[in-house]
């Protein structure tokens, strides 16, 4: 079995992979320092973290953000703070993207809970949308861990 598989923290989640760099557990203010590698048209539901500011620095590719009722266009070497309480959303415009989350709180707990380790580096499979029931599910993780899902992915 290799590393990536061992050690969790190299997590698929849903179609992307995250590798997280700082644990909160690491340090004694609770930072986390995750990064997400996504493909082309990857874009999760329209949410808001209602715990903790989100901030997430490009560092490869193009990504396109929604905070608010505002969209952003995020290259490589940029950085982009989504406020807790404000919705926000992304989609990976590129056709890969590698950028950090770099939040306080919950969610890394999150990722862990709802991830699986990964059992190679890279992408997972693509699974294609949810089902019914995985969306059900992930609705159910993101409200344990004070996230709301509030609308639909980017398109």
């Amino acid at each position: 079995m290799n590393g990536a598989a061992t050690d969790h923290r190299s997590l698929w989640f849903l179609n992307t992979y995250v590798t997280i760099r700082i644990s909160s557990r690491d340090g004694s203010d609770g930072i986390s320092v995750l990064e997400h590698r996504a493909s082309q048209g990857d874009s999760p539901p329209l949410h808001i973290h209602h715990d903790e500011d989100e901030i997430f620095h490009v560092l490869e590719g193009e990504v396109r953000y929604r905070v608010g009722d505002q969209e952003h266009r995020a290259s490589t070497g940029e950085t982009l703070l989504t406020p807790k309480g404000i919705p926000h959303t992304y989609r990976v415009e590129s056709a890969e993207a590698r950028m950090l989350t770099i939040t306080r709180g919950e969610f890394e707990t999150f990722i862990r809970a709802f991830g699986r380790p990964a059992e190679r580096q890279g992408l997972p499979d693509p699974s294609g949308p949810p089902t019914p029931e995985q969306a059900e599910a992930l609705a159910r993780a993101c409200r344990q861990f004070g996230i709301e899902l509030v609308g639909p992915p980017l398109s």
